[in-house]
């Protein structure tokens, strides 16, 4: 093992790189979508107090955690409950750290392409004209070696950033990227809010209507609270361990969410307020980024530049999240089994790529190794980490926090470079026990969805 702990090199940095991680490309389409469906402006209230209630709780276990025992997933719980089989929720982050990857790798690669679509001007006969943008997406995805060429650049810059290490790497490009993606976003919004017909997004999802909030919204509400801020997959414990003694852990935990939720809504402004001034539809998920808007930017004046701003500013928000998606099982090799960072980096980045080859097949480039399931490998991938993993490992770090380390060891550790800072107990107590119930509901409604076609809540 290596004796001496990598830090970050500032507080900013680690702020950067920790929102970076949370910032993903599911973070920019979905949560206005989500917004604009559900009440606008009703469910943002409503999920901002699910982030402050579930979200911060998780957030500052993991980087409690992780600083306090100064190891990534597997070597934290192990440590900090020898000869028992907590160790395996470690192991669980890892696996889900990999399985993300694998398939995130592969849209980070479709981004790509489409930088490069807009750049050449390849939008221009897709405008307002969303069925030829279908068409092209669709063509491009099932095709069989392009996507995998851009999926292992786009592999091979985030292996790179990773060698480079904790300061060299991650931070110094944290700090580059994030900056420019909210600048970047920052221009987008202006240019829409300026549109004819631009405001009538910004009413789509910042109008209070409370006729629109069902419970489901609140439930939708509770997961994406904690799926936006990459809970359970030991990011956060993974980067809580490059934290120095003397960082208010609570402060940087406040930081990080207010620029995911900052950065959510920013893009919402911009991305609806263009698609509602064309008369689009703002479709959710891969179909609005890669459907509508390439159809959309055509219709704008230098729609070439505002097409290549967009994905470029996709791009890093897709590489902040992957290179903490890869450091988390880079890191587990450098600190159980004694590795050196090029040595984890480089092999488990070529064989996250190599399944993600797979990922990338299933959608039509002739293997699918999950087609007895009824669904692609990629999609596979994706529905078991986001609805499995994640969920059961942020369940049980809170579990693990409240039955096994306890919440007095717990306190000890957040008080640390907190200057004097009184915390309840009992308040910790409740968030924690709020956020395992919160989330054990989320795992159960679907369970019973899948094996009975039962949801507690419609």
């Amino acid at each position: 093992m290596s004796n001496q702990r990598e830090q970050w090199g500032s507080k900013l940095g680690f702020i950067l790189a920790a929102s970076g991680s949370a910032v993903g490309i599911g973070n920019i389409w979905k949560f206005p979508h989500m917004a604009g469906q559900n009440g606008g402006a009703a469910f943002t209230l409503v999920y901002l107090a699910c982030i402050f209630v579930v979200g911060l709780s998780l957030v500052i276990a993991e980087f409690v955690i992780g600083r306090h025992t100064q190891l990534s997933p597997v070597g934290a719980f192990e440590k900090l409950a020898p000869n028992s089989k907590w160790k395996w929720v470690g192991f669980l982050g890892v696996g889900s750290a990999f399985a993300i990857l694998s398939f995130y790798g592969v849209v980070g690669g479709w981004i790509m392409k489409y930088i490069v679509i807009s750049l050449t001007g390849g939008f221009s006969e897709l405008a307002g004209n969303p069925d030829a943008a279908g068409s092209v997406f669709n063509h491009f995805i099932t095709g069989t070696w392009s996507p995998i060429l851009y999926q292992v650049i786009f592999m091979t810059i985030c292996i790179w950033v990773i060698v480079n290490g904790v300061k060299g790497g991650i931070e110094k490009w944290s700090k580059i990227m994030m900056p420019l993606i909210i600048i970047l976003l920052a221009i987008l919004a202006v240019r829409g809010i300026t549109l004819p017909g631009g405001m009538e997004g910004i009413s789509f999802l910042f109008k209070p209507r409370f006729e629109d909030l069902t419970a489901s919204s609140v439930v939708l509400a509770l997961g994406h609270s904690f799926f936006t801020l990459s809970l359970g997959m030991g990011t956060m414990i993974t980067y809580g361990s490059y934290i120095g003694r003397k960082q208010n852990l609570l402060n940087s935990a406040l930081w990080v969410i207010a620029l995911d939720t900052a950065i959510a809504m920013l893009a919402g402004v911009a991305i609806f307020t263009t698609v509602f001034a064309l008369g689009a539809n703002p479709a959710e998920g891969p179909g609005l980024i890669f459907v509508v808007l390439p159809s959309v930017f055509p219709q704008l004046e230098a729609g070439t530049l505002w097409g290549t701003i967009f994905f470029t500013l996709l791009f890093m928000a897709a590489l902040t999240s992957a290179i903490s998606i890869l450091e988390v099982v880079t890191a587990y090799f450098i600190d159980q089994k004694g590795w050196s960072r090029k040595k984890a980096t480089i092999q488990f980045g070529v064989i996250i790529t190599i399944v993600g080859v797979f990922c990338s097949f299933s959608l039509g480039g002739g293997i699918n190794i999950t087609a007895f399931l009824g669904m692609s490998f990629f999609d596979f991938m994706d529905y078991l980490s986001s609805k499995y993993m994640l969920p059961i490992g942020g369940m049980l770090t809170a579990i693990f926090v409240l039955k096994k380390w306890g919440v007095d060891h717990f306190i000890e550790e957040l008080k640390t470079g907190m200057d004097k800072s009184i915390i309840s107990k009992e308040i910790i107590i409740v968030l924690l026990g709020i956020a395992a119930t919160v989330v054990g509901f989320i795992i159960i409604n679907e369970v019973l969805d899948i094996a009975f076609g039962i949801k507690l809540i419609q």
